[in-house]
């Protein structure tokens, strides 16, 4: 375990430069269990800003906010979001639903504190890539049905939404594009070992029974990814019950790209793609806060 947790710092050469930013602020928050480092992002020092909580991938496994920092300062710069990134406690020394925990924490104080960090708390999302897709999706559902403040809006990147595995990307991208259906399976494993939890749709946020009520959704998938079609799979869930829903996909990307900002070009496209589909959520909100007009893009 501690080789691979190791070895993710070999996708920093690809990451690109650190994008310069108004304010970056390191702090810890009250978790459930623990104390959390959480890093602030802030692109810019004027007036109350719409934010995004961060819960990075890493297969719930490894990584840490140092890791993503890259990708994080890229998002803040390119979104105009504060980006507020939640170290949450890992697998399998922490599985399921301990991470789930730390990220609602922190959304949860990201809200409560949002005056205080210059945010407008009626615009706190959340996003997260692979695990932390799958997190920010489960954060989500969790808010719904706690009856609590619910995120203003999701970004999912190429997110884990089903353990199963069992769909033709998990067949055709089994080996050979980086992250491998092998891989997935095991991570699956170490997150929730106990099998008879596997279908809770807060492990498995496909496999909910209604996704109605949940925030308008900016879902990123990638061609070349074990993950694609429960991707596909989920935006399309989404939108079938009511929810905005902006998909886009890259078909000649591999699953990670987002962290490969200075060898992949799309992972630039992916970045304004979305800051475009999140102005046009707000904008869509505060026109009409009932509307249910999905966009594809």
């Amino acid at each position: 375990m501690a080789e691979s947790r190791a070895a993710q710092y070999e996708w920093v050469p690809y990451m690109g430069a650190r994008e310069p930013l108004a304010a970056v602020e390191d702090r810890f928050i009250a978790g459930p269990t623990a104390e959390l480092p959480v890093r602030i992002y802030r692109p810019d020092v004027g007036g109350a800003l719409p934010a995004l909580v961060a819960f990075h991938g890493g297969c719930w496994i490894v990584g840490n906010i140092d890791l993503v920092d890259r990708p994080f300062r890229a998002l803040a710069a390119a979104t105009g979001c504060v980006v507020v990134a939640v170290n949450y406690q890992k697998a399998p020394e922490h599985p399921f639903p301990v991470p789930l925990d730390d990220c609602h924490a922190g959304f949860r104080w990201t809200v409560e504190h949002a005056t205080e960090l210059g945010i407008n708390p009626a615009r706190v999302g959340v996003v997260g890539d692979s695990a932390g897709g799958n997190l920010a999706a489960a954060v989500c559902l969790k808010a719904r049905d706690d009856g609590r403040p619910v995120p203003a809006v999701q970004v999912l990147i190429y997110p884990a939404v089903d353990w199963s595995l069992d769909t033709p990307s998990a067949h055709e991208c089994a080996d050979g594009y980086g992250l491998t259906t092998l891989d997935m399976a095991w991570s699956w494993r170490q997150y929730a070992p106990e099998a008879s939890t596997r279908d809770d749709p807060l492990v498995s946020p496909l496999r909910a029974p209604s996704l109605v009520g949940l925030p308008p959704a900016v879902v990123v998938t990638a061609g070349f990814d074990v993950l694609r079609d429960e991707g596909i799979a989920y935006a399309e869930r989404l939108r079938a019950d009511g929810v905005p829903v902006a998909h886009h996909h890259y078909p000649g990307t591999i699953h990670g790209f987002w962290w490969m900002r200075a060898a992949v070009d799309e992972c630039e496209e992916m970045l304004n793609d979305v800051a475009v589909a999140l102005r046009r959520i707000v904008d869509l909100a505060e026109a009409d806060p009932d509307v249910t007009t999905s966009t594809e893009c």
